[in-house]
C-alpha cells in the first residue's frame, strides 16, 4: 500500500484573534492575554469571534440567510484555507471531512412554549405543545439541525465535490477528521483533501450544557494551566480548516507547504478509576517518538482547562524524558470544542513555517530559543477524547 507524505499547504483560522495568519501570528507573538468577553453571558466569560465581511467567502446572500451562525462561520474559514493554500482549481477532487456540532436552536421559541407550559398540567401541556410546535416551527427548522449541513454548505458555496464525510462528538470529530483526511491521502486515495470544523462560542444552550457537565470556568481569564482556582474551560468561537495535500501534488502545482503532517492518532477513555485514559496517551507516543528530533521539544497542547484531563495531560507531558516547551492553544483563542484539533495543527503549521514557537503565558510554557523543527500536537478533550500529532518543517530545499 502506497504512503504518501502529506504536506500542510493552506489554513483557514477564525477566532478571538481575527481571521488568516497575520492576525494568529500576531496573536502568538504577543505574549498577552486575548480578547475576552466576561459579560454578555456572566458568570462565563468566552472569547467572541470577529465580525466577518461574508460576502468575501460566501457571496449569495440566500445562501447566507439559509445557514446558522456556525455553519457560515464554518463555511467561512473553509473557504480561507482554500485560498490560502490557492487550490480553487482543486475543488472538484477535493475531499471533505467536516467535524460539526448539533444545529442551533431557535430559544426565542423555545422559551416562548417554556412560558407557556409552565402553568399547565400535564394533560394539557402535551396537547398545548404540540400545538406551538407544529405552528412554530419552520419546515427546514429540522432540517438546519442537521451537522451534516455544514458540509453541503461548503460544497455549494466553494464547489468542493470529493468524498464527504462529517463526524460528531467533541474535540475527538476534530481529531478523527485530521487523522481520517491524512490516512486517506497517505493510502492513494486522493491528492488534497479539506478537514475542519466550527464552534459559535456565544449558545446559552451550549453554554448551559457544558455547565451542568461541570465543563465550564466560572471567572475571568486565566492561562489553561493555571486554572486551579476555577478549573474548568474558556469557550471560544472558532473556525479551523486545513487543507492537506501529497507532497507530490503540492510540488506538481508549485505550492509551498507549511509543514509536513506526520502521525495522527487518536481514542477514547472513560477517565474513570479502571479506565483513565493514562495509558492511552503513552501508547500513541511510542508510534510518534521515533520521528521527533532530539532537545527541546514544542508542545501545542489541546488542554481545556478542565481538571481532571488537564491533569491526565500534565501527568503524560511530565512523564516524557526530555525537555519540553508547551503552549496551550485554550490560553490563546479558548476552547472550540469540535475546531479545537483542527485549529492546534493549524498553529504548529503556522509556527513551523515561520520558524517562530509562541510566546509563553505562564510559568509552565518554558522558554523555547530558536525555531523549532518539530511539534507535538495534543488533544485532551473536555470528555473522552485523546489524540497526538506530529508536524515537522519543511527545508526548504524540498520546496517546489
Amino acid at each position: 500500500m502506497p504512503s504518501n507524505e502529506i504536506w500542510v499547504t493552506g489554513i483557514g483560522l477564525v477566532s478571538c484573534a481575527g481571521e488568516g495568519r497575520e492576525a494568529h501570528r500576531a496573536v502568538l507573538a504577543a505574549g498577552t492575554p486575548p480578547a475576552l468577553d466576561a459579560a454578555s453571558h456572566a458568570p462565563f466569560a468566552l472569547h467572541p469571534g470577529p465580525a466577518l465581511e461574508l460576502d468575501r467567502q460566501i457571496p449569495k446572500k440566500g445562501d447566507q440567510r439559509q445557514m446558522e451562525p456556525w455553519q457560515r462561520l464554518g463555511t467561512y474559514a473553509a473557504g480561507l484555507a482554500i485560498d490560502d493554500a490557492g487550490a480553487r482549481g482543486l475543488v472538484a477532487e477535493m475531499d471533505l471531512i467536516v467535524a460539526a456540532g448539533g444545529g442551533e436552536r431557535d430559544l426565542a421559541l423555545d422559551e416562548s412554549v417554556l412560558a407557556a407550559l409552565g402553568a399547565l398540567p400535564p394533560d394539557e401541556a402535551a396537547v398545548r405543545l404540540n400545538e406551538m410546535l407544529a405552528g412554530g416551527l419552520r419546515p427546514t427548522l429540522f432540517l438546519a439541525q442537521l451537522s451534516n449541513l455544514l458540509a453541503g454548505n461548503i460544497s455549494i458555496v466553494h464547489g468542493v465535490t470529493g468524498a464527504s464525510r462529517t463526524l460528531m462528538g467533541e474535540e475527538q470529530a476534530g481529531a478523527d477528521a485530521v487523522r481520517i483526511a491524512a490516512q486517506r491521502l497517505a493510502e492513494g486515495r486522493g491528492r488534497i483533501a479539506l478537514a475542519g470544523g466550527a464552534f459559535v462560542a456565544t449558545r446559552w444552550d451550549l453554554l448551559l450544557l457544558y455547565h451542568a457537565g461541570g465543563l465550564l470556568r466560572r471567572g475571568g481569564w486565566a492561562p489553561v494551566f493555571s486554572r486551579t482556582d476555577a478549573p474548568g474551560a474558556i469557550p471560544g468561537t472558532l473556525g479551523a480548516f486545513l487543507v492537506l495535500e501529497t507532497a507530490d501534488s503540492a510540488r506538481e502545482r508549485g505550492a509551498k507547504g507549511l509543514a509536513r503532517l506526520h502521525n495522527v492518532v487518536s481514542g477514547q477513555a472513560r477517565r474513570t478509576a479502571e479506565d483513565s485514559g493514562r495509558d492511552g496517551p503513552a501508547h500513541a507516543f511510542a508510534r510518534i517518538a521515533p520521528a521527533l528530533g532530539d532537545g527541546r521539544l514544542a508542545v501545542i497542547s489541546g488542554a481545556t482547562g478542565v481538571a481532571g484531563p488537564t491533569v491526565t495531560e500534565r501527568e503524560f507531558l511530565g512523564a516524557l524524558t526530555r525537555p519540553l516547551a508547551v503552549r496551550a492553544a485554550g490560553s490563546r483563542i479558548g476552547w472550540g470544542v469540535e475546531a479545537t484539533f483542527p485549529a492546534s495543527i493549524a498553529l504548529a503549521a503556522l509556527s513551523l513555517s515561520d520558524g517562530a514557537f509562541p510566546a509563553p503565558l505562564e510559568p509552565l510554557e518554558a522558554p523555547f530559543e530558536g525555531a523549532p523543527r518539530d511539534i507535538l500536537v495534543t488533544g485532551f478533550a473536555a470528555w473522552r477524547g485523546e489524540a497526538l500529532a506530529h508536524l515537522s518543517a519543511i527545508p526548504a530545499g524540498e520546496q517546489p
